[in-house]
């Protein structure tokens, strides 16, 4: 049998567990809301409604999905809505 790579496993999450998580944004689902991972141990974690870090499972992924989908449905709407609008203005 091959040894396994625990040891590499390991220290990261040693790291995080003396230092503290090393988070960085890696996807915007709204202004406010953004999913952040640990950049040594790769730990998940979201933004939840009271705007603190929560770990990120499969129920807070398909929230965020359905926020962003609703999220990008609005600006955009309301971009094409501001264009036609001041479009109106100018010819009028």
């Amino acid at each position: 049998m091959k040894p396994t790579n625990q040891k590499i496993a390991f220290i990261p999450k040693l790291y995080c567990n003396i230092f503290g998580h090393d988070f960085h944004v890696s996807r915007k689902v709204t202004l406010h809301v953004k999913e952040y991972q640990c950049k040594h141990c790769k730990k998940q974690a979201t933004t939840n409604g009271n705007g603190k870090l929560t770990e990120l499972t499969p129920k807070f992924m398909e929230i965020n999905s359905i926020l962003e989908q609703m999220y990008s449905r609005r600006a955009l709407r309301l971009a094409s809505n501001s264009y036609t609008d001041n479009t109106l203005r100018v010819t009028g």
